[in-house]
Parts: C-alpha cells; sequence; structure tokens
C-alpha cells in the first residue's frame, strides 16, 4: 500500500519506532479494556498492538487519506473505522453506556483541547494513554509548587492520577517535529466526584491561573467575593500553591458566600 503523506495542517507526525508503538500499547496493562478507542491512527503502527488488547477496538481519524488506508491495512480484523473530527464527535454515541480506555499518538495543536474533552466524559473514561508534546505531558503530570503547574494540572489531577512514563526524540517520527514528545498515563481515582459546585470550581481555577502571578485574592477580584472572606490565608497565596484539594475547599467557602459575577 502506497504511505500516507503527513499533512501539516493536520499536525500530523507518523510514529515509525514500533518497540515505542508497543510501549504505548502496552500502557493499557492486563486490565482488559472491553472497548478501546484510539484517536488519530495514521497509518496503523500503534493500532496493530492494540488489536489484541481488546475484543472492541475504534479508530476515530480526520485525514480522509488515513482513513482509506486504515481499511485496506485492517481489512480483515474486526475494528471499527470512523472518519472525523475527535473534538466534534459525539463520544456518547460511539461508547454507549459502558465504558472506554482512549489512547493515542495526539495530534500536538490540539492535544490539551482532547484532555479536556476526556475529563468531561471521565465518567465512561477510565483510562487515558499516549504520546503528548513534552511540555504539555510534564504540565499534566506537574505537582503543585512549579511553574509548570497549571490549569490543565489541577483539572486533570482532580480526576486522575497521572504518571510521566517515559520521553520520546523526534527522530522516531516522519517528519521529526521541532520538540520532544513523551508519552503519559492517566488512570481514573476511585472517587472522582466533587464535593463541591464543578462550575464555579472550573471557574476558580481558570481566573486564578489567568493571573498566576497575583495572589488568589487580586486573580478572583472579578468575582466580587466579600471582603471579609477573602481575609482568609488561604487568599494569600499564588495559584500554582493550591493542591485541587485546596481548590475545592476554596470553591466551597466562595459558594457559601454571597457572590456577583
Amino acid at each position: 500500500m502506497k504511505p500516507v503523506r503527513a499533512k501539516k495542517k493536520l499536525g500530523q507526525h507518523f510514529l515509525t519506532d514500533l518497540k515505542i508503538a508497543r510501549r504505548i500499547a502496552d500502557t493499557l496493562g492486563f486490565n482488559n479494556y472491553k472497548k478501546v478507542v484510539e484517536i488519530g491512527p495514521g497509518m496503523g503502527v500503534l493500532t496493530q498492538f492494540l488489536i489484541s488488547k481488546t475484543s472492541d477496538l475504534c479508530l476515530i481519524e480526520i485525514d480522509t487519506e488515513s482513513v482509506k488506508y486504515l481499511k485496506q491495512k485492517y481489512n480483515d480484523f474486526d475494528v471499527n473505522i470512523i472518519e472525523g473530527d475527535f473534538l466534534k464527535i459525539d463520544l456518547k454515541e460511539i461508547i454507549g453506556k459502558s465504558s472506554s480506555a482512549v489512547i493515542g499518538n495526539f495530534p500536538y495543536n490540539i492535544s490539551t483541547q482532547i484532555v479536556f474533552k476526556i475529563l468531561e466524559h471521565r465518567e465512561q473514561i477510565p483510562f487515558f494513554s499516549g504520546m503528548f508534546q513534552k511540555e504539555v505531558a510534564q504540565r499534566i503530570c506537574e505537582p503543585p509548587g512549579s511553574k509548570k503547574y497549571g490549569i490543565i494540572s489541577v483539572l486533570t489531577q482532580l480526576f486522575y492520577d497521572t504518571e510521566f512514563l517515559f520521553k520520546v526524540s523526534p527522530g522516531v517520527f516522519k517528519p521529526p517535529p521541532n520538540v520532544d514528545s513523551a508519552v503519559i498515563r492517566l488512570v481514573r481515582k476511585k472517587y472522582f466526584g466533587l464535593d463541591c459546585d464543578e462550575k464555579l470550581l472550573f471557574k476558580i481555577v481558570k481566573l486564578s491561573f489567568q493571573q498566576r502571578r497575583k495572589t488568589i485574592r487580586n486573580g478572583l477580584k472579578i468575582m466580587n467575593i466579600p471582603k471579609k472572606l477573602t481575609e482568609d490565608t488561604i487568599f494569600d497565596l499564588r495559584p500554582e500553591k493550591l493542591s485541587g484539594n485546596d481548590f475545592i475547599q476554596l470553591t466551597k467557602r466562595i459558594g457559601h458566600g454571597n457572590i456577583s459575577d
């Protein structure tokens, strides 16, 4: 079969190293997920190692040329290939009422958006792993107190245990990206509900980090929080000092007060 041409507008960098592809597939461990969704399979270098790990493999690929290639390559296998944009696809229609692991070599230009969509559907996605730009991978897994710790760190770690697995050099891709890459794994926590107003928490986290050099007190000024409430010492801290649980407690305190947007 004729190889697929990587398209810059789609952020395609095809993985060529079979050992790394196998290592990514092996992040699934021995959990035997009934359903696995692979995002952006390209020419299927990762796909070939996923087939034996599930009885229900779904590939989501936006590139028409790649879809045609995959249908030819995996014609003899029971693989569901969907042509479409993962960010626009209704995951509930694909996953149904069951749960699914999600894995892939993600296009770096939309990787953070992919993570946020995973968070939106966390009730159905107990496991998520794959390849990211190294800096994004580090931010997702970074603990509180670091300059790399930010919005995506807090929100992801509220619901998943995150693990930075290994770095990957540009030379194993075609064409090679201009950045280093890394593989991470997210395993949903046993208790992943929030003991606070989720919408308010997301708002507080995002507002806080939009002005990360300021204290929480100054970063949340736009929310018109009662002055008496902001006398709490937590408001003296910068957002990178707060863990996910700290943000939950902050949200509960603010939610119990009278605020106006």
